[in-house]
């Protein structure tokens, strides 16, 4: 078991042993979730970029990918 302390507005530290196992990096998602027993599971995911998504959808219209980017963020 690794314990690490929760420091003023809640905030830790996610050890070094484990950032190198999950190759967790900056702006990676770290996702909490309790079961009814009170049991939380920690996991680690990318975060998800446009670039990333691009090309998955298709569609028969023309598009413009700088207008659809800007659309996301507003």
């Amino acid at each position: 078991m690794i314990e690490t302390k929760v420091y003023k507005k809640n905030q830790t530290t996610i050890p070094a042993e484990l950032r190198k196992k999950h190759s967790v990096k900056p702006d990676d998602i770290v996702e909490w979730k309790e079961d009814d027993e009170g049991n939380i599971q920690v996991s680690f995911r990318k975060k998800v970029k446009v670039d990333d998504i691009i090309r998955i959808v298709k569609t028969k219209e023309r598009t413009n990918a700088v207008n659809l980017k800007r659309s996301l963020y507003r």
